[in-house]
């Protein structure tokens, strides 16, 4: 890590409150790296927790509202006034949610700006939900992201999906966590976790709606000797609680709030089985390639998936797990039954480790780096 004074300043915006958004993160520890004196922008919410200590600034917009029409027209216009007002060599917008001020900032100042889509944030169910909405934020990406030079995504899908659309490349930075600094692994003793019992798990800060969880807690009244973990936050989280009363499962299904990434890490590694069954109902579920699946990796657990393009490539090339036909809770259960019992399964477990070693941040953020040194050159 460079020590010297630092000569370069960047801007990171983001919608959201910084808490755990770790691919934010491990942005603004790579510009910091590279010499610039970093400022990640975002907004505070009544409940927001307190931020760890980093080496790199943050400021959070303390907004007058916190959801709907009003909250984001409140962010665009706060966010707007604040890059005008605060000096930057590089502007670094996260979504399209951020892209309008971050773009009228870097025509009026001239700064570089680089954009990074997480998604096809006009693919967000959400929107698909709400047409009006949905054709605001799309005039919005259209009349902006063709004149754009330097633009990231997630994975190679929607890189070409982007390129067919607006005729600009997109460069991959996919969301792999940085793991180097894990310390020593706590067992499932200390976590409270039945040693007893294998231990299926869900994990994400997008635990929503047409992403599967509904169904394997319906699958878990098919299973026998497995407890199931469903660790963070979504919007179908409540109804996952209520269903597990419903059918009393209260003694086969954990429920763990979103937790720091250098906790949650502890929990991954004590899981015999990852889950990530996302359904094909919009281009973003299609196109996931979710954090979670190289947390699983990571961990060396195998992996029980839905069959999509990024997922399927992935898996198949390393061999670390299977796929559901369906999302009928019967044939979930059965396939995680086969999954566990498999004569495969250590094969999996261990081509695990070739999968950590070629798809680790270390190896990924040189593709950011690049992207950071020409948008400066």
């Amino acid at each position: 890590m460079t020590t010297s004074k630092k000569h370069k300043r960047a801007i990171v915006s983001v919608i959201n409150d910084l808490v755990t958004d770790q691919r934010v993160h491990r942005t603004c520890m790579v510009l910091y790296e590279l010499g610039y004196d970093v400022l990640l922008v975002g907004k505070k919410k009544k409940n927001s927790k307190v931020l760890p200590d980093r080496v790199y600034k943050t400021k959070r917009m303390h907004l007058f509202f916190e959801k709907g029409v009003c909250f984001y027209l409140e962010f665009q216009i706060r966010l707007s006034f604040f890059l005008l007002r605060n000096k930057a060599n590089l502007l670094y917008a996260n979504d399209l949610d951020t892209l309008f001020p971050n773009f009228l900032t870097s025509n009026l100042k001239k700064s570089t700006l680089i954009y990074d889509s997480h998604e096809i944030f006009c693919e967000v169910p959400e929107l698909l939900a709400t047409p009006f909405k949905k054709k605001i934020w799309l005039t919005l990406e259209k009349s902006i992201v063709p004149k754009l030079k330097y633009c990231i995504t997630v994975n190679n899908s929607i890189a070409k999906w982007f390129m067919e659309k607006y005729t600009i490349q997109f460069n991959v930075v996919r969301n792999i966590g940085d793991f180097s600094t894990v310390d020593q692994l706590k067992s499932r003793a200390e976590l409270g976790i039945p040693e007893n019992k294998k231990m299926i798990l869900i994990q994400g800060a997008g635990i929503n709606i047409d992403r599967g969880a509904e169904e394997v807690v319906e699958a878990m009244q098919y299973l026998t000797q497995i407890v199931l973990y469903i660790i963070g936050s979504g919007d179908v989280i409540g109804q996952l609680k209520q269903m597990c009363i419903e059918k009393q499962l209260q003694d086969k299904i954990v429920f763990i709030d979103k937790i720091p990434a250098d906790i949650l890490v502890h929990y991954t590694a004590c899981a015999d089985l990852g889950l990530t069954l996302d359904k094909d109902t919009n281009l973003n579920y299609r196109y996931s390639l979710p954090n979670k699946v190289f947390d699983f990796i990571n961990a060396g657990i195998p992996i029980l998936s839905s069959r999509l393009p990024e997922l399927e490539v992935l898996i198949n090339k390393y061999q670390i797990g299977d796929f559901i036909d369906n999302h009928q809770p019967k044939h979930i259960a059965t396939k995680i039954n086969e999954l566990l019992s498999s004569i495969d399964y250590s094969i999996w477990k261990r081509n695990t480790q070739l999968a950590k070693k070629e798809n680790c941040w270390q190896i990924e953020k040189q593709h950011l780096i690049e992207v950071i040194k020409q948008s400066a050159g």
